[in-house]
């Protein structure tokens, strides 16, 4: 989905057309109602510790919920794509093919550059090269700042190495008491965290 749309996060959703055509490129959305997250999903996961490279937030300042609520307006998103389906071309939602390309992200030597240390990284995970595949999604995470979905299949990586079970894919921060043996130059609660408001699920409608 990123090599071939663009996606960066999820989740994203891609409006295509009856005749192949994309209507809107990679953008977040949701269903009317969020999904409840799995009852024992929490009491799972083992109590994260503090991120080495997050800065403590501002006293009043947002926390990692206030940014990865905000942007895209969730309650919404489904009542446009109804009115797409209905009215097809006609729905203010359905945009030009010339406003399709504006808004698609370009492929920068960086980021292209990105997608190959990805694919690298990656491979090397699969054949039992650790360090080699840290040092090469490392470098993507570099490369390509804003592909969380980058950032986040490494950090699950390692959780599910560390932690295991159903939702140790879910770790994608140090665990307490091995900050110092966290491999990557990001994690997921320092990332957010130095996000701003908006910024994590950018509001395109």
């Amino acid at each position: 989905m990123s090599a071939l749309f663009g996606v960066v996060n999820i989740p994203n959703v891609i409006w295509v057309d009856e005749a192949g055509m994309i209507v809107r490129p990679p953008e977040p959305g949701w269903p009317s109602e969020r999904p409840a997250m799995p009852g024992d999903m929490f009491a799972a996961i083992p109590e994260l510790g503090a991120a080495p490279t997050a800065p403590p937030p501002p006293e009043d300042g947002p926390g990692q919920w206030d940014v990865l609520g905000s942007g895209q307006d969730r309650g919404t998103y489904a009542d446009a794509l109804r009115d797409w389906v209905v009215k097809g071309a006609d729905s203010v939602f359905a945009l030009s093919p010339n406003e399709v390309v504006t808004r698609s992200q370009p492929r920068t030597t960086d980021v292209s550059a990105g997608a190959a240390h990805f694919e690298l990284a990656s491979q090397l995970w699969r054949e039992g090269d650790r360090n080699k595949a840290i040092a090469h999604f490392n470098e993507c995470h570099r490369l390509h700042p804003d592909n969380w979905t980058y950032r986040r299949q490494a950090w699950s990586l390692l959780g599910r190495e560390r932690v295991g079970g159903e939702y140790g894919q879910f770790v994608q921060a140090p665990i307490k008491g091995e900050e110092s043996e966290w491999p990557f130059s990001s994690d997921f609660t320092s990332d957010v965290l130095t996000t701003p408001v908006g910024r994590y699920y950018p509001k395109t409608m």
